[in-house]
């Protein structure tokens, strides 16, 4: 079914377990949901839901404005499945901005966890189940993907990530050494949309670093998994929004706001580190 942008949402399901969720022993506890963002993704998006759908339920898509062909068959897809529900908002707004819309839908419904992946086919869907475990048995952690690269990943993304790795290192004391920019995550819905709503930032490329850094100052701990990564060429559906320039300008200066942030909570982010390290 589709779901247009509107303040009113549809309520419903949140007290029978489905088939997917019964498969994995959590009968009666919807706590869980995929949210998948998703602007001018080609046939990757349909590709995408149906693996993340055969591997769990529900799965919602928030389309950001995108103006390809991928939003009538996505919303194809959703018109026989239940499960699947796709927002649609009416321009592009960003990454950050679609996961928060997602975040504020999900937690009005009663939900408790997002697992966030792109929309490109790039993430393992078949390793949702153990990241939603994860999340489950640590529900005050942060899950997060750590990605393993094959020879499709170009050289000068893998090289630059590790520059902005750097960085989220610092910036949260190297709490777990995690990827900043990997999206295939688990967070707790209603401390992300509080964070996010904090601050007008966190709302396009930047999201995924930002998100991070801020849950850790939070008290959030990373726990990484490792997760396989592919980079699909253009002959193969691959489609790539990020710019070089445009979005290594705005990580740097996420990078500079994060730092002087540090810098304020520094006394805090030391004394949960040392609670911790008691524990």
């Amino acid at each position: 079914m589709k779901i247009a942008f509107d303040p009113q949402i549809a309520r419903g399901g949140l007290g029978w377990a489905t088939r997917a969720e019964r498969s994995n022993g959590f009968a009666g506890r919807r706590s869980h949901l995929v949210l998948i963002p998703s602007f001018n993704s080609g046939v990757k998006l349909v590709e995408t839901v149906r693996a993340a759908r055969s591997h769990w339920a529900p799965v919602w898509v928030v389309v950001d404005g995108s103006t390809d062909s991928s939003v009538s068959a996505v919303e194809r897809l959703a018109a026989t499945d239940p499960e699947l529900r796709v927002f649609v908002l009416p321009r592009n707004q960003g990454k950050g901005a679609a996961i928060l819309h997602g975040l504020r839908q999900a937690e009005a419904e009663g939900f408790t966890h997002a697992l966030t992946m792109d929309a490109d086919g790039q993430h393992p869907a078949r390793l949702i189940p153990r990241f939603i475990a994860e999340s489950r048995a640590h529900p005050d952690a942060l899950i997060l993907g750590r990605p393993v690269f094959d020879e499709s990943a170009p050289r000068i993304r893998v090289l630059g990530r590790r520059l902005s790795n750097w960085w989220t290192n610092l910036e949260t004391l190297w709490a777990g050494s995690f990827d900043s920019l990997f999206g295939f995550r688990v967070y707790p819905i209603e401390d992300l949309r509080r964070v996010m709503e904090a601050t007008r930032w966190m709302r396009r490329f930047d999201f995924d670093a930002e998100a991070a850094v801020r849950l850790c100052w939070n008290g959030f701990r990373p726990i990484n998994l490792p997760a396989p990564v592919r980079y699909f060429a253009r002959h193969e559906g691959g489609i790539s929004h990020f710019r070089y320039v445009r979005d290594n300008i705005l990580l740097t200066w996420m990078h500079a706001r994060l730092v002087m942030s540090f810098v304020r909570h520094l006394p805090t982010i030391v004394t949960q580190r040392v609670r911790s390290s008691r524990h």
